[in-house]
């Protein structure tokens, strides 16, 4: 795999330069099916919006595996500096999805190349993982119908993990993610006059007080949760009490009933605290990514694997699981999995890719697409075995 890894970091970076957000992934689709097709697999374009399945069948195996990719890049400017910056303003790849579609791209050529597995693998190449619900959007598309998989496997980078160190975890791997808009509407009045209003800054704010203790006394201490109110909007001068006030809210969990449970107890806590305060609230809830929930022979197999390709000194066995969220949880709701981490750098000789996903000076590591591939390509002929 040597002398094809220079292509792929060529490409990576071709692909980092024209990024494209959620369902917007036109180009990076095209490229990636052209590729594929070129290679021999059965391609298949548009399924959940621009998603792409690349299936190769050898032999007369009857095990069926799944690997999947992201594609799509965030609304970010980006302030990375390097020569392959992106050339489209307010878009970069500031989450490694670049990276993850070179990653499979080079395994797939060398699996095309290579008679090392028996069997159907189907490449899965997703769009929209950044909020848009990519993955639940392919399923609903027919994906695993039509593409059916014993099991399946995804990869993600990391900063702040040694560059190609490789981290597993079995059980609950990332956060579900909700979201709550609540509309308080009170009565307007002139600063002078409190009396004469229903004030629903003060109600907001004594709910934003309330919604703490949610984690604090109704959630397990050895559970995990997060309600955050990120933005509260009310009123525009200092002597108008406003007639509304608008709060958002992020709410993540590790476990399912738990997740439940902080719907309730949102909702009832700011319904009696509005009422306390002679106000009615609308409560709008959005579900978002359900718990991402790694199976156990699964990710022993994936870790299995991992020792064997890069050694046990470059293995987490169990790390710790993530506080943010992934739409490839949807994919592990049907069908058994496993979810793993690469490390993208940690400052030692490498401040670059330690920079943390999410930030305009983020950039994948180029180094981890030949550990990737080959983790990949190791992974398919263990699964698939001739």
């Amino acid at each position: 795999m040597e002398m094809q890894i220079g292509e792929f970091i060529r490409l990576r970076r071709d692909i980092h330069s024209q990024p494209e957000l959620a369902f917007e992934e036109h180009r990076t689709a095209a490229l990636v099916a052209a590729k594929l097709e070129g290679w021999g697999y059965r391609v298949e374009r548009n399924i959940g919006g621009t998603g792409v399945v690349g299936q190769l069948v050898r032999g007369n195996g009857s095990k069926r595996l799944g690997l999947r990719a992201d594609m799509d890049a965030l609304p970010i400017i980006e302030a990375s500096g390097t020569e392959w910056t992106s050339q489209r303003p307010g878009v970069m790849h500031a989450c490694g999805h670049d990276g993850h579609t070179a990653m499979l791209l080079a395994a797939a050529r060398d699996l095309a190349q290579n008679d090392t597995f028996e069997g159907t693998l189907n490449l899965i190449f997703q769009p929209a993982e950044e909020g848009g619900g990519g993955a639940l959007r392919m399923i609903e598309d027919g994906l695993f119908e039509r593409y059916p998989c014993d099991a399946v496997f995804a990869m993600h980078n990391m900063p702040g993990i040694a560059q190609g160190h490789l981290v597993f975890r079995e059980g609950p791997g990332a956060a579900s993610s909700d979201y709550a808009t609540i509309t308080l509407h009170g009565v307007g009045g002139h600063g002078a006059m409190p009396h004469k209003a229903i004030d629903p800054v003060v109600a907001a704010s004594s709910i934003v007080m309330a919604l703490q203790t949610v984690v604090s006394r109704n959630v397990d201490p050895l559970q995990m949760a997060v309600v955050t109110v990120g933005a509260l909007h009310a009123g525009v001068a200092n002597n108008v009490i406003p007639a509304s006030a608008t709060m958002e809210l992020s709410v993540r969990a590790l476990d399912r009933e738990v997740r439940s449970m902080l719907e309730r107890r949102i909702k009832a806590i700011v319904r009696a605290q509005a009422e306390s305060y002679g106000l009615t609230a609308d409560i709008a809830w959005r579900t978002g990514y359900c718990v991402l929930v790694n199976t156990p022979a699964e990710t022993a197999f994936a870790r299995a694997v991992g020792v064997e390709l890069v050694g046990e000194a470059a293995v987490t066995p169990q790390g710790p699981a993530l506080t943010g969220s992934e739409d490839f949880a949807f994919m592990l709701e049907r069908v058994p999995g496993s979810y793993l981490l690469i490390g993208n750098g940690d400052g030692d000789g490498d401040s670059a890719g330690a920079c943390m996903v999410h930030n305009p000076g983020y950039d994948f590591n180029d180094e981890n697409i030949a550990v990737g591939a080959a983790y990949w390509s190791l992974l398919v002929a263990r699964f698939l075995c001739a």
